[in-house]
């Protein structure tokens, strides 16, 4: 087994239109407005940036985001990440009821050396801080399609 390699999947039930969610979900450097965790994202040009997250476990995590595929149609958003971690994310966006289902999957590999040290350790606690960055995620999105 890897220890440095993680895959994540979050699923989040939201009471509004899936383009509603679509429409904030494509704006990362919106995200700091409502996700706490995400610290700062610099937009380098139409398709990358740089995004810097910390979660409840003292370290900041920085990575370039580069967009390979954007398809309202589908719901689908998906990037390559490089940095601290390396690998693709993928938010899918789907109706669900009268809401909107938004999948987001993590396929990465952490290169952060710190975080490398401490792989077979830190492995459990690892997986919780990103699970309560995730949840902390999903709160501060209904809180902020609630205001819109």
């Amino acid at each position: 087994m890897d220890w440095t390699h993680y895959r994540f999947r979050s699923l989040w039930s939201l009471p509004a239109p899936p383009a509603g969610v679509y429409a904030v979900l494509e704006r990362p450097e919106d995200y700091p407005n409502w996700w706490p965790q995400v610290r700062s994202v610099t937009r380098l040009d139409g398709e990358t940036g740089v995004i810097t997250v910390r979660s409840v476990l003292p370290y900041d995590m920085t990575f370039i985001a580069r967009q390979i595929r954007r398809d309202p149609d589908a719901g689908v958003l998906e990037v390559t990440l490089s940095g601290d971690i390396e690998g693709r994310a993928r938010w899918t966006v789907t109706a669900e009821g009268s809401g909107t289902l938004a999948r987001y999957d993590q396929d990465v590999d952490v290169h952060k050396p710190l975080l490398r040290r401490l792989a077979v350790p830190g492995r459990p606690v690892f997986r919780a801080n990103h699970r309560l960055m995730m949840r902390s995620g999903r709160r501060g999105l209904l809180r902020h399609l609630q205001a819109v």
